[in-house]
């Protein structure tokens, strides 16, 4: 808990030095790193806004397990510091390996599930780049139904457009 607070905190300071207004971008390209064991962790995200509000954002975990989710997003302005907060929701595929003792064999089981997501974005103005800090719970529905509340990420994009 205390790298999230620590993350956090860093993110607010970052977003409130640069006093001009952020400029907005319509895709970026990054890495999620997240606080938990979600199946949708770690990840390659990228975002691509549909309009000024929406986006979508795909996310591509590599390890155990592999997992590809999508979110849809809506973004709101938080004043005039250039701090977005989004909520949204969206859905994940995900492949976890296991050991199966009965056949001796290792076996990869199909993960499929739901997931919302509520966070901060912040886009620099003079420079490329996107920060963004979301609690993102999941809710697994197939193989194992079970809930996981504790995910919580922080992700640096690089910004394309606009």
């Amino acid at each position: 808990m205390k790298k999230v607070s620590a993350i956090f905190l860093l993110f607010a300071v970052s977003a409130f030095a640069n006093k001009s207004s952020a400029q907005d971008y319509q895709t970026a390209l990054g890495v999620r790193l997240s606080s938990s064991q979600a199946i949708v962790n770690n990840s390659i995200s990228i975002k691509h806004f549909l309009n000024d509000k929406v986006a979508i954002e795909g996310l591509l975990s590599f390890g155990d397990p592999l997992a590809l989710g999508a979110l849809a997003e809506i973004h709101k302005p938080m004043g005039e510091s250039g701090i977005k907060w989004f909520y949204g929701g969206g859905a994940y595929l995900g492949f976890i390996k296991s050991y199966n003792p009965n056949t001796a064999k290792n076996e990869t089981d199909p993960s499929f599930g739901a997931m919302g997501v509520l966070g901060l974005d912040y886009k620099f103005a003079n420079i490329p780049l996107n920060l963004s800090l979301d609690w993102k719970p999941e809710l697994n529905l197939v193989s194992d139904i079970n809930f996981e509340p504790a995910a919580v990420g922080f992700t640096a994009r690089f910004t394309f457009g606009k």
